[in-house]
This record gives C-alpha cells, structure tokens and sequence, in this order.
C-alpha cells in the first residue's frame, strides 16, 4: 500500500464528517434556506469536483477567445493567490500580486476582456454591472462549490485519466464534495482526453458519468503550441539541439515535463503551486541556466508562472536569460452530433437577446 493510501485511511473518518458537512450544505441551498441568486446579466460559470488539476484556466480561456469578440465580456475570479481584498479590476498593469496568477495572465492576453477579482461572486457582478458600461457576458473561474451564484451556463470538468466516479470526497480521494453534484451541470467536459479518441472508450467515459437528459457531456485535449518569448519576438520551436531548464511553479507539471522531452533534453527546476519567485530565484535559475552551457539552450516556463515573472522581465533580472512560455491550448472533439462551440453560443446569444428585450421593455415602461 502506497504512502498516501495508509494516510488516506487513516483520515477516513475524517472524510465522513468532512463529506456529510458538504452534503447539508448542499441541502439548505436545495431547500432554499440558503439563497441561490441568477444574475441579470448572462454568466457562465466553470469549476470541477476535484481538487485543482483539471484545466479550468485554459477552458476558461477558450470561452473567451470564442465569445469576447462577439459580446461585451469580463471575467470575474477570486485571484486566489493575490496579496489584495476585494473588488478590483485591472488597471492594465496586469499585476500577478494584485489580481492573482490566472487572471493577470488573462489580462495579459484577452485585453478586450475586463477582468475583475472579488472573493464574493454576488458582490463582484453587482459592482461590474454598475459599471457605465457593463458586460454582456461574465465568465467566472472555479465556481462550482460557490452555490450563492447561480450561472447561465454551468461547466463542470473532469480529467480523462481520473474521472470523478472513480474518485472519492477528501481526504481519503480528491473530490471537494460528491458525485451527486453533477447534476448542477448543464455541460460536463471531459477534458485532457487524447488527440485522437476512440469513439469506445467516449461511450464508455460517456455512460460511466451517469448523467440526465438535460445534461451535454463533451470532450477536449490539450495542444502545445510553439513557445513564445516573454519579451516579445519569434516563436520558437524545440528540435533535439535545444536543451531547455524548465521552470515551474504549478500543481501539476508531469504532462508539461513529458511533452518537451519528446523534443530534447529538459532540467526541470520545480517550486511549490502559485510560488512568488523572489530576486534569489532568479539567481538559482540564472545559475542552473549557464550550468547547463551551449548557445541552445533555453529557459522555459508556464504561462502561469510568466505572470509572476514579468516584474523581473521589466526590472531587468532577466536580462540575457533566453526565456519562453509554454502556451496550451483546448481543442474541442467536435462533430455534428458533439459540437461545443454551437452548444454553447446558442445558449449565449438566446440569453443575452432575452435580457436586452427584457430590459427594453422595463424602460419603456417607466
């Protein structure tokens, strides 16, 4: 028996308490002893029942790229991470310690999206929607433990190689609560699947959920795009002459580490999840960066962690240093029958005209 698993049950107990308190929680939301609130404007939230790992930042951003153009978007996120407290938006610094990781990346990269952070969901789409122009559309990160919200769209993701019926509630399995909440979900996304996915095992993924008639279940993969500069510049793509010092500070950098292995010869230098690198980080990685010699070698980082790196990058720390991110990106499995992207600008585009004639007729009748 594994380390963990003698842990595990040893906290077994534990996890009864843990998961009957979920479950009676989850009831006085049910009964309506606690309030559930369906904002004005059109939302989508996107969360998981595990513990971190599931992609919820890339499809995140996948939603955007497909729907900011169209509407007036922001994003609405807790910041988790952030040295700040309540409402703000970005200012356009796209400061990691003021906004949090993911969202300062999303700034970064979306800068038609506003983005905001709150820790109080309700509170956060009051105040954008007080705005002098409020969004069309808000997309809120890890939202699906957060009940007093209640989205237009409500996504919930499960990995491919560990989906949620095989998982268990903490602290003996990774779920924050139980399998019974999926049916919160009106889209369920199996993501982290294979390029290529054999029509068997989506069946059997599909009938392993168990999920209702109202409920869509889909599929995405991850894509590794061609690194790009933190500075700005060429893309790079990685042959066998490259060796690259990858530089983490993730849950999760196993999937990163093997995809660039297929390429060349990778130093991994790993910090704990959501690390503040500090100016002697920056020497240790300056320093592992010429142990390594040769004119090709690279550093190579997330683009989480480039959000945090970016105040060195403008000090200048990182002069000399031949730095890249890793940008990933979703694809969808689409097909006729499986199309996400029409699923969910249907859903989008009924909901926002709804509100628009609703709040025309509320003026006209004033």
């Amino acid at each position: 028996m594994s380390f963990r698993k003698t842990v595990s049950w040893i906290f077994f107990p534990f996890t009864i308490w843990y998961g009957v308190g979920v479950w009676f929680r989850n009831r006085l939301f049910d009964m309506g002893l606690k309030k559930q609130t369906a904002p004005s404007v059109t939302t989508i939230g996107v969360g998981n029942l595990c513990a971190g790992g599931a992609g919820k930042t890339p499809h995140v951003e996948y939603l955007l790229q497909m729907l900011s153009e169209q509407y007036g978007t922001a994003l609405l996120s807790r910041g988790y991470g952030r040295k700040s407290r309540g409402f703000l938006t970005d200012d356009g610094s796209h400061n990691a310690t003021t906004l949090g990781d993911e969202p300062a990346m999303v700034a970064r990269k979306f800068p038609k999206v506003q983005v905001a952070v709150c820790e109080k969901r309700l509170e956060g789409i009051d105040r954008l929607m007080a705005q002098e122009n409020p969004p069309q559309l808000v997309v809120m990160d890890d939202t699906f433990q957060h009940r007093y919200v209640k989205p237009t769209v409500n996504i919930l993701l499960t990995e491919y190689g560990k989906p949620f019926y095989n998982d268990h509630v903490m602290p003996f399995g990774d779920l924050r609560e139980g399998r019974h909440a999926r049916y919160r979900a009106n889209i369920v996304v199996v993501t982290k699947s294979p390029e290529t996915l054999n029509p068997i095992d989506r069946h059997n993924i599909t009938n392993s959920l168990k999920l209702m008639p109202y409920q869509k279940v889909f599929f995405s993969y991850m894509h590794y795009a061609d690194l790009v500069p933190l500075g700005g510049g060429k893309p790079l793509t990685l042959t066998a002459k490259h060796k690259v010092l990858l530089v983490t500070g993730i849950a999760h950098p196993e999937p990163l580490l093997a995809h660039l292995r297929k390429s060349c010869e990778v130093t991994h230098l790993a910090y704990g999840d959501h690390h503040r690198f500090s100016a002697s980080d920056i020497r240790r990685i300056r320093k592992a960066y010429e142990q390594m010699g040769g004119t090709e070698a690279v550093v190579v980082t997330t683009e989480k962690d480039a959000a945090r790196l970016y105040p060195f990058l403008e000090k200048g720390d990182l002069e000399g240093l031949p730095i890249y991110c890793q940008p990933i990106e979703v694809r969808m499995h689409q097909n006729k029958e499986y199309n996400f992207d029409q699923s969910i600008q249907s859903i989008v585009g009924e909901n926002i005209l709804f509100q628009h004639k609703m709040r025309t007729t509320t003026f006209q009748s004033l």
